[in-house]
């Protein structure tokens, strides 16, 4: 399982990126906000976040995961025992909250605890797969590059296979709420039709598109 942690002081964050390396975790750590913001396409599967960070707080962290990922869980470490700060998180979405200083075993038993998810793959055709709880497409079991608005726009579809996704929806996800045109998102399906089976994403005029796969067990 892969671990984000955002955490500014530097020997706390490899406290605690060795003590869930120890646990089998594959861990990401920043120490700016900006940079873990850019970081939340690479396929985690929690997410560790100081408040009080440089760049970007982590609050504003967690609104922009809730905005795309529902249901990963976020867990906010924080020295900040401000009520109104610890009520903000827990409205946005974060599922659990732990103050400065705690023990690490408490961290790992929350992460044990939160993070039993089910894993999603889908058979796009012709030997390609796309694993959306890693955010990765293989060929024949080899990654294919993705761009991130490639992954961002396969993950949107692969949410649900029987779904026509509307031009607005995948604006709002792909373009993470930026306005763009009809012809960029063309344009994008385009260059994703070159890296998979072209007939696996289909268009229906008028109203957008679906994804033409089915879910290994």
């Amino acid at each position: 399982m892969k671990i984000l942690v955002l955490e500014d002081n530097e020997r706390l964050c490899n406290l605690i990126s060795s003590a869930l390396e120890k646990e089998g975790y594959k861990v990401d750590t920043f120490y700016d906000g900006e940079d873990a913001l850019e970081a939340l396409v690479n396929g985690y599967q929690c997410f560790i976040l100081d408040i009080n960070v440089p760049s970007l707080d982590g609050i504003s962290i967690l609104e922009s995961i809730r905005l795309y990922h529902k249901d990963i869980p976020v867990i906010i470490i924080s020295s900040n025992h401000e009520l109104d700060k610890i009520q903000t998180s827990y409205e946005i979405g974060c599922d659990d909250f732990l103050k400065k200083p705690f023990f690490m075993y408490e961290l790992i038993h929350k992460i044990k605890k939160l993070c039993k998810y089910e894993t999603k793959v889908l058979n796009l055709g012709d030997n390609f797969v796309f694993d959306y709880t890693k955010h990765c497409l293989t060929k024949d079991g080899k990654e294919v590059k993705l761009a991130k608005k490639e992954i961002l726009f396969l993950e949107l579809l692969a949410k649900d296979v029987h779904r026509v996704f509307s031009f607005d929806e995948i604006e709002e996800y792909v373009w993470e709420g930026e306005p763009t045109s009809l012809g960029n998102i063309r344009a994008l399906v385009k260059r994703i039709r070159k890296k998979i089976p072209e007939k696996s994403i289909k268009i229906v005029k008028g109203l957008g598109y679906s994804i033409d796969a089915s879910e290994i067990e």
